[in-house]
């Protein structure tokens, strides 16, 4: 087992440029430091009393047992997203990243994989249309998270 009845599992998926990053990075604004976004310490970061949030494409054909292994040792609240983004949306998306050189259109098609839904783990699937905010908004409520701790406790799982 890993994590305690308190910590709090946040699993966000989906295809490149399909805004996973950024509704991580909004999550842990609304939310501050007490959420890793930690993926292959994810166990680690639980055991210390961390919310986690495990985010990135992780194909499911690739990642679905450890993923499946990691939900079903997890004490705590786990939840599962899948952000459900056309590819022709993504490719928008990737174009207005900072790191839009660094790979194009052909990688990120030989990456996709439309409504790549995990056999296991019950993904919510957020559609292209739910905005940045929205989203955020559904998962921050969603998990329920408690109000952070005061500094000093770096905003550790109760």
């Amino acid at each position: 087992m890993t994590g305690s009845e308190t910590s709090r599992l946040l699993l966000l998926r989906g295809d490149s440029g399909s805004g996973k990053s950024s509704v991580a990075a909004g999550l842990r604004a609304r939310y501050g430091k007490g959420i890793a976004l930690i993926d292959t310490v994810a166990r680690y970061s639980l055991d210390q009393g961390f919310h986690v949030i495990v985010e990135g494409i992780l194909n499911a054909a690739r990642y679905g047992a450890m993923l499946d292994a990691l939900f079903r040792d997890h004490r705590g609240a786990s939840l599962a997203y899948y952000l459900d983004v056309p590819f022709e949306e993504t490719l928008a998306r990737h174009a207005t990243r900072p790191s839009a050189a660094d790979f194009g259109e052909v990688e990120m098609r030989s990456w996709y994989r439309p409504l790549d839904l995990l056999p296991t783990v019950q993904e919510q699937i957020i559609p292209a249309a739910s905005s940045l905010s929205e989203s955020v908004e559904r998962i921050y409520g969603d998990a329920r998270l408690p109000p952070p701790r005061t500094e000093g406790t770096w905003g550790r799982a109760m």
